[in-house]
């Protein structure tokens, strides 16, 4: 007889899917996502990365309920900081995507279907016109890492930027919404594809003191030890830690569309890990 699988338990805050879809593009009002673009330096792009933080409704199997899903990217060894989950992204490559930006002008675009975007026309065309070419840096990038189709994915807002700790550079994350797309085709950046469901940031046992033991060439002292907040995913894949600017990233997205907010950081687990010696470089080889 086969044994039943065991249903999980989904907060009602995130059923239906849709429903909570309307939540988060509610909870990223068009104040909140005008104050997080004019935020970013124009006249300093090369310090930007640009990068979307998607979700989309995903079940593992037939048998099991679909549920709202983070849809991040472990990175792989070949390029800076691998084994790192992160969201898919880059630098803005300004005369490409300046060029491609006149796409999401169009009525099926991502950003055409964005619940502010008539307003925006009407009351913000500058920011409207920098969106656009963010968001267009982003896509590209999202379908070069994972092959992410643009005509799946909906604008739902801005998340504020986020200072990378480690690197000189600046994050701008970008809430969109997948649908109808299933599988993803990863390049030679990232190893897989990792879902997360929303349900598991809601559970408090799941997160950790992340206590990494710095390599010399971090531009710290070699052995020195950092305490990091994160969060510990497992699955049937193995297990995953994110930390860093993607932790805050999505801590930001939990607080500001459920009001959930992590567990203090001094009374966490705490579990080490020694980051290797090309953690900054990665090993730029594509095999």
């Amino acid at each position: 007889m086969t044994e039943p699988i065991r249903q999980p338990v989904i907060a009602p805050a995130l059923r239906p899917p849709l429903a909570f879809r309307r939540k988060i593009g509610r909870s990223l009002s068009s104040g909140y996502s005008l104050d997080a673009v004019r935020q970013i330096d124009f006249n300093d792009l090369n310090r930007l990365s640009v990068v979307l933080l998607p979700i989309c409704n995903w079940a593992p199997t037939a048998r099991q309920p679909s549920e709202p899903c983070l849809i991040l990217n472990k990175r792989s060894h070949r390029v800076k900081q691998p084994g790192d989950i992160c969201c898919p992204g880059g630098g803005v490559e300004f005369n490409t995507d300046a060029m491609l930006s006149r796409l999401l002008r169009l009525p099926a675009s991502p950003l055409w279907r964005w619940r502010h975007g008539n307003a925006w026309r009407q009351e913000h065309p500058r920011e409207l016109a920098r969106l656009r070419l963010l968001l267009t840096t982003a896509l590209r990038e999202a379908w070069e890492e994972m092959r992410l189709n643009p005509l799946a994915v909906s604008f739902l807002g801005s998340l504020p930027p986020e200072e990378l700790v480690m690197f000189r550079r600046r994050i701008l994350p970008l809430v969109v919404w997948v649908s109808g797309q299933r599988r993803f085709y990863p390049n030679w950046e990232v190893e897989r594809v990792v879902r997360m469901p929303v349900r598991t940031f809601l559970n408090p046992h799941r997160y950790i003191r992340y206590r990494l033991i710095m390599p010399a060439a971090a531009g710290a002292k070699g052995g020195e030890r950092l305490d990091f907040p994160a969060f510990r995913f497992d699955s049937a894949e193995g297990t995953e830690i994110l930390w860093g600017a993607t932790y805050r990233m999505a801590m930001r997205f939990l607080n500001q569309v459920l009001g959930y907010s992590a567990p203090g950081h001094d009374t966490l687990e705490v579990v080490e890990h020694k980051l290797p010696r090309q953690y900054m470089t990665g090993s730029r080889l594509r095999n």
